[in-house]
């Protein structure tokens, strides 16, 4: 039997790893190897103060973060190869840790997430038998219906069921000393009236020479015009469209459809025969190169988000309280443990998974999520505790002394009630589940290229995980499900200020046109309209709701006092109320 000392276990550890789970990259993996191990082991000269235990959860933590962390995952964006290395890895853990798999497809449990639309390779147009390119000569808007169409129009009549031509030149002269004036806004309201008057198809070109600035633009979820729209770029006009008088004969056909991509939760399960379920959580995506627009970043060029503390600090916790439950002689509850993909593109991951549970969720006493906890600040000690208010429970084990009380190693709390946020326990606790969060805070490195390993507080994290080990073994002192109690909403994040809210939080998962409610505010302006779940709200006064953003955008035009009608769909109905804010 060989005797190896601890560095040299922890050093070929990860080795072992990166080798195993890289086989396509192995210059970055030597390179990102080298310089983690570096770091690894000046860390482990910082740990050596540590009992073997606390050293042994150190050391295992940095192992995690520098691995998922690290340049060779491209910033673990939803549905790339990134997530999958790093689903891969945490499945891998979980099967060394001895925790079961309870996905769909053993640990992995896939959801689809649509980006907005694509323009499908079937589309196609002919003039006068000569086919134009797709993206060179044309391209469909991406409001444009589906349909195909054979045809001879004239370029300069507009007859009822017949395809029309549109030259926006003289829109553009029109306004163009208008600094509010939207060509995109223009056009489709254009296009609405021309198919009221029985146009079958609009081709829209530009003769002008003030630029247009007209793209498909695939995030744009304006609700479908019911006939095909077309493009003709100004060279192909030139070439096909130059005489007005003249009739064509076209063939088009348009397919435009939702563009997807396939994100993928990681589920692993300790089942101790209990009654009851406690579910731990954390996200592991990130923002890939940026590619979502939800970098800091503007215009810097195509750069790795690691996402060290945002949020390898996240699942290196959870790995880690995997492995100390499993462990454990508390047998009280069974323990579920979920690295969830899509919480950067708005909580998907772990929406999906409540509404498609691997798990009865009635059994589930409560659910803890760790997002951010790796930025531990050695002077201040302070970790922002969320959903405090959702259970009685949760102010009985924080007011707890003597023998119950839970572990703090100067730890300073900052609580805060809600149950909601911008992370994946407002999906629980949407289901009437109590939640606590965990977070250390936000820093000049959130969502930059710059958060890296190297700057995590691991002894702060090692001292977080223990003390959720405490909240856990406390909370399983009790008897039966803990009991769930409602509290105040917070607002997700947007680009847009106000200073008034309707009261609801929105569905980023929706994929439609306009805001889907995910939950209503008891007391404020929407519940008092009598908007409900589900609702999809289309327009906010005279402002269209598209989307989130455009919602946010409707809400930072009204102040407090302020009067106004909301439109939204129900089902099939139509219905609007009166809003006082």
């Amino acid at each position: 039997m060989s005797n190896k000392n601890e560095e040299n276990v922890l050093q070929e550890q990860a080795l072992d790893n990166f080798a195993s789970t890289f086989t396509l990259k192995p210059l970055v993996v030597l390179r990102t190897y080298f310089f983690s191990l570096l770091i690894i082991c000046t860390g482990h000269v910082s740990a050596q103060k540590l009992k073997k235990e606390d050293r042994q959860l150190h050391n295992n933590l940095q192992l995690h973060v520098t691995f998922l962390s690290s340049d060779a995952m491209e910033g673990r964006r939803t549905g790339t190869a990134g997530e999958k290395q790093a689903a891969e890895y945490i499945a891998k853990t979980f099967r060394e840790i001895g925790v079961n798999s309870k996905g769909t497809a053993d640990y992995f449990q896939t959801f689809d997430v649509q980006e907005g639309r694509q323009v499908n390779t079937s589309t196609h147009l002919l003039f006068n038998d000569h086919s134009l390119v797709l993206n060179k000569d044309f391209f469909p808007l991406a409001f444009s219906g589906n349909g195909s169409i054979e045809a001879m129009p004239s370029i300069a009549l507009q007859e009822a069921q017949m395809p029309w031509f549109f030259d926006v030149k003289d829109l553009l002269d029109e306004n163009k000393g208008n600094p509010h004036f939207d060509v995109n806004a223009a056009i489709y309201g254009r296009i609405e009236d021309m198919v009221k008057k029985g146009a079958t198809a609009v081709f829209i070109y530009n003769t002008g020479s003030t630029t247009d600035g007209i793209a498909f633009n695939e995030k744009d979820r304006t609700p479908s015009i019911k006939i095909p729209v077309v493009y003709i770029t100004k060279e192909a006009a030139t070439k096909y469209l130059n005489d007005a008088s003249a009739s064509i004969d076209l063939k088009v056909k348009v397919e435009i459809g939702p563009k997807m991509r396939q994100g993928r939760n990681v589920v692993g399960y300790i089942d101790n025969g209990a009654a009851t379920t406690v579910v731990l959580g954390a996200h592991y995506d990130h923002l890939g190169f940026g590619e979502d627009g939800n970098s800091m970043l503007r215009n810097t060029g195509k750069q790795v988000h690691n996402g060290a503390d945002d949020n390898a600090s996240g699942t290196a916790a959870l790995l880690e309280l995997a492995r100390a439950l499993k462990n454990t002689k508390n047998k009280q509850n069974n323990y579920l443990f979920i690295a969830f993909s899509g919480e950067e593109l708005g909580l998907y991951g772990s929406k999906y998974f409540v509404d498609n549970p691997t798990i009865d969720l009635t059994s589930v006493s409560y659910m803890i999520n760790m997002d951010m906890v790796g930025r531990l600040s050695d002077s201040s000690k302070t970790i922002t505790i969320g959903g405090y208010g959702t259970s009685p429970v949760w102010g009985e084990l924080y007011n707890a002394t003597g023998k119950g009380k839970l572990y703090n190693t100067n730890l300073v709390y900052r609580f805060d009630s809600s149950g909601t946020g911008p992370s994946d326990h407002t999906s629980f606790y949407r289901k009437d589940i109590p939640v606590l969060f965990y977070f250390t805070g936000l820093h000049s490195d959130y969502h930059r290229p710059t958060d890296d390993f190297d700057k995590i507080n691991y002894t702060g994290q090692m001292h977080i995980v223990k003390h959720i080990l405490s909240v856990i073994d406390a909370a399983g002192k009790q008897s039966g499900k803990l009991a769930f109690t409602k509290t105040r909403e917070q607002q997700m994040s947007t680009t847009a200020r106000f200073s008034v809210t309707l009261g609801i939080m929105p569905d980023y998962t929706f994929s439609g046109s306009g805001v889907r409610v995910d939950g209503i505010t008891d007391g404020r302006p929407a519940s008092k309209a009598g908007i409900k779940a589900g609702d999809v709200i289309t327009s906010l006064g005279n402002n269209q709701v598209n989307s989130v953003e455009s919602y946010m955008q409707a809400l930072s035009k009204y102040k407090k006092g302020d009067k106004t009608n909301v439109t939204y769909q129900r089902g099939t109905e139509s219905m609007t109320a009166t809003v006082e804010f």
